[in-house]
């Protein structure tokens, strides 16, 4: 599966979809806007309403005081108790206080303010006439009293003040009715638009649920289809992984089957015609030695030469299959080839095997001894090219989950990028031989997080296991330098390097 490392394009919303949006936030908004402005003309409606109400109210209440007074008056002098002229001598106060109180709140009407100031006249030309009557009666008694009523007409003065009442109640009615059916109309318009702005608003929200609805539906439909696209594809990168696979394996069984193939006839054919030659070689060589001295030395040359490609043809048969492999076992050929490493790189090579493992070589799979052997070539080969290491050891057990096979050394270690190369063929090669015998291979850092340690770990079946010896043992460790517990192994001498002049010998 491939990934891309590149930026995900930017999404933008549809230019429609945007549109849409800023038309029901700005319905909203003039709605907002319109409810704030009807509420304020409510307001001011109703406190109209209110200041009319108060006008009625404080004229009916300025009446009732001008009443009040006189009849107060009107019980002193039936009485003679000075209690009841408490009205009478409080009235001028409470009637200037009211006569305030109406001009303020009306000072909007002009025509109310003149109505306002005749009655403050009248009001205050009777007070000043019942101020009159309580001193005359005072001074000279109720019959100065009836003489000064039979040329004055109170009456006239009272019905000109109730006239002048009822005339401004009146017409505060009439402005209290207008206000009203204002404050209703005002409530009425602000009702329809606020209703018809709220339909707006809910239609054009009804559209965008419909539009976001219908984008939510498409995208889980994407979403499904990329999802089945995925699984199809996750499913299709197994089974090519899968087929991949087992043709490696395949290809890995082909390659080990022809080489011993090639070094059967190495061995047969070309050793036998080698072997001849070289006899006759011998032969002619003895009878030229005394009458041709100088053939004798060509062919004694031609001889050498022979030897040599005698020791290429060994060195191609044993890279091809070792002979030891098949001979002694799988102990044996790892062993003689570590040995030979030391000799050739100059590195210590320690190996260390359990003298179970040859019988679980030899129960188990044919394919089994190969390809451990060929793994330990593989990595070997690895360390000589690029470990820089100075020293290997290579082990090889048998734990109660199968054999376990590691080679560590502790050179430079393997970088992660190099494991991940798809060119890393040396080591598919070695996990491809893993799988095939239905194992796994790991590689990790090597002892004191040095080098490389090579670990891999093959599952036994259970003749195999139940052929080889079962010594005591405990669980892995999961660290390179981890020690594996069997019983005595059957190589455990290091390889140091040989001297140049026992090689020379």
């Amino acid at each position: 599966m491939y990934f891309t490392v590149k930026a995900a394009p930017q999404h933008r919303l549809p230019l429609y979809k945007t549109v849409l949006c800023v038309t029901c936030a700005l319905i909203l908004i003039v709605n907002g806007l319109f409810l704030f402005h009807n509420l304020e003309a409510l307001k001011r409606a109703n406190a109209q309403v209110l200041q009319s109400s108060r006008v009625a109210e404080r004229l009916q209440y300025l009446d009732v005081l001008v009443q009040d007074a006189e009849s107060s008056m009107r019980g002193y002098f039936i009485s003679g108790n000075e209690v009841y002229l408490g009205p009478t001598r409080t009235v001028s106060a409470e009637t200037e206080a009211e006569f305030r109180q109406l001009e303020k709140l009306l000072a909007d009407n002009p025509a109310q303010l003149k109505n306002l100031s005749q009655l403050n006249v009248l009001v205050r030309r009777k007070l000043a006439m019942l101020g009159q009557t309580v001193d005359v009666y005072n001074h000279g008694g109720l019959d100065e009293i009836v003489n000064i009523s039979r040329y004055a007409d109170e009456r006239n003065g009272m019905d000109e003040i109730r006239l002048q009442t009822v005339i401004m109640i009146q017409e505060q009615n009439e402005t209290l009715a207008a206000r009203s059916a204002r404050f209703y109309d005002e409530y009425h318009k602000a009702l329809v638009l606020g209703m018809g702005i709220n339909g707006v608003a809910i239609l054009v929200l009804v559209m965008f649920y419909q539009l976001v609805r219908r984008s939510f539906v498409n995208q889980a439909a994407v979403e499904h289809k990329l999802q089945q696209s995925n699984e199809n594809l996750e499913e299709m990168v197994a089974q090519r992984t899968e087929q991949l696979s087992v043709l490696s394996r395949h290809l890995i069984s082909i390659s080990e089957e022809e080489k011993v193939r090639l070094s059967r006839e190495l061995h047969d054919e070309m050793g036998a015609n080698l072997t001849s030659i070289g006899m006759d070689i011998g032969a002619v060589m003895q009878q030229l030695k005394e009458t041709h001295p100088e053939l004798a030395a060509q062919l004694k040359r031609a001889r050498g030469t022979l030897v040599d490609t005698v020791e290429l043809k060994r060195r191609i048969v044993e890279n091809l299959r070792p002979s030891l492999l098949d001979n002694l076992g799988l102990c044996a050929a790892i062993d003689s080839y570590t040995e030979d490493f030391a000799r050739m790189t100059k590195l210590p090579c320690e190996t260390e095997i359990g003298p179970e493992v040859d019988a679980i070589a030899r129960e188990g799979d044919a394919s089994l001894s190969i390809a451990l052997f060929r793994i330990v070539q593989e990595s070997l080969t690895n360390i000589r090219k690029y470990a820089q290491a100075s020293r290997v050891s290579v082990t090889l057990k048998r734990t109660h989950e199968g054999l376990v096979l590691r080679i560590i050394d502790d050179g430079i270690g393997i970088a992660a990028n190099t494991l991940a190369k798809p060119m890393s063929h040396g080591i598919l090669g070695m996990r491809e031989r893993a799988l095939l015998l239905g194992g796994s291979l790991t590689i990790r850092r090597g002892r004191n997080d040095k080098g490389t340690c090579i670990e891999v770990r093959i599952p036994l079946k259970d003749a195999a296991v139940q052929a080889a010896p079962q010594p005591l043992s405990i669980p892995l460790r999961q660290r390179a330098d981890d020690h594996i517990p069997s019983s005595p192994p059957y190589s455990t001498h290091p390889h140091s390097v040989p001297d140049p002049h026992d090689l020379a010998q």
